[in-house]
């Protein structure tokens, strides 16, 4: 696609409102991200699994694999500042090409979006972009060492096990059909899954007001699997529509302002930044799981992993310019100036090997 979508000879970018231009600038950036766009630098203990149920519900698996899975947030290699083989070879790239490649989200606002307000560089920025350059600075001297690709969600895993990223740190929520793929930190932040739908909308929460109703989710995504399980079990009314999935999260803003599907469940922290992008939506009822995001990496850079949870223990301990500074700046209008529900668990680091 070449432009805005059209609905009856009137662009997209005259019927979004809330956010104005920068909505429909990550509009159009959503829309042709079936395929990575490599983008050149610019600019804690609970219990409980990733996207189980919380206490008011029923404990659902999201894929078989789960059944066999305990605490994936906890299955994560002990800190360490060591230089590995994995880093040494990042430290090793000449020139231009000495920095550290990232997978991130371009349109998730607050997260992961170019700000076309920025100037004519419309930097990335947000909560995720933040971590990206701590990282960057600690194993390369420089925070601005960053090629950052960006990388649609159903594309986060096969990116890392094709080499084309060191990693991934793009709202990735640690699970255990993933950590059979792929190397976790400890989590750095906690969320769970949400409606999002018209103010105006019948539509309560997860619950059997979705029946009849059309959802959309990101393909690839932890929403997905779990609706698709929940449905299996019986508790998600058989009639609810979840055959709409779209490459970003976005997208289902998108198709939600355009009447194309009733409601939109994706993490709560996401959520919320749509809503704040369009006034005429909220979220509708609470989290239905809880959830820890991570930053994936190749299975077998244990160096890397070891290296990314030292710069996370000293990333939360850094009051000044750490994980508070980050959530005051870009996500305490969205989520609250109270942080705690946000804040990783105190890490456990169970994997061995």
């Amino acid at each position: 696609m070449n432009g805005p979508r059209t609905r009856g000879g009137t662009t997209v970018r005259s019927t979004l409102r809330g956010w104005g231009g920068v909505t429909a600038m990550a509009v159009v950036c959503a829309l042709v991200a079936f395929i990575a766009l490599c983008l050149p630098r610019t600019a804690v203990t609970t219990d409980g699994r990733a996207a189980t149920r919380t206490a008011h519900t029923t404990p659902t698996a999201q894929t078989k694999a789960d059944e066999d899975c305990d605490d994936p947030e906890k299955q994560t290699l002990a800190p360490s500042s060591a230089d590995g083989d994995t880093i040494q070879a990042i430290k090793n790239r000449e020139g231009e090409k000495r920095k550290l490649i990232v997978g991130v989200d371009q349109n998730s606002y607050r997260w992961g979006y170019r700000n076309p307000n920025s100037g004519r560089t419309a930097e990335l920025e947000g909560f995720d972009i933040d971590l990206v350059h701590r990282i960057a600075e600690d194993i390369l001297g420089d925070p601005n060492a960053v090629q950052f690709k960006a990388i649609p969600t159903d594309q986060r895993i096969p990116a890392i096990k094709d080499g084309r990223v060191d990693m991934v740190v793009r709202t990735m929520t640690i699970n255990c059909a993933r950590i059979k793929d792929v190397a976790f930190s400890a989590p750095y932040f906690k969320t769970g899954q949400q409606v999002l739908a018209p103010k105006s909308s019948p539509v309560k929460g997860y619950d059997d007001t979705l029946a009849n109703r059309r959802i959309c989710t990101a393909a690839g995504s932890t929403a997905y699997s779990t609706l698709e399980a929940d449905q299996k079990k019986g508790e998600l009314p058989s009639t609810t529509d979840i055959s709409t999935t779209v490459p970003n999260q976005l997208d289902c803003l998108v198709r939600l302002q355009l009447g194309e599907v009733d409601a939109v469940v994706t993490d709560g922290a996401l959520a919320a930044s749509q809503a704040a992008q369009d006034p005429t939506v909220q979220l509708k009822g609470e989290a239905f799981t809880a959830e820890y995001y991570g930053v994936a990496m190749k299975k077998d850079a244990d160096d890397l992993v070891r290296r990314v949870n030292q710069i996370l223990v000293d990333y939360r301990g850094d009051t000044a310019n750490g994980w508070q500074a980050s959530y005051d700046k870009w996500l305490s209008a969205t989520l609250g100036k109270d942080a705690k529900k946000s804040e990783p668990p105190a890490p456990e680091y169970l994997r061995r090997t």
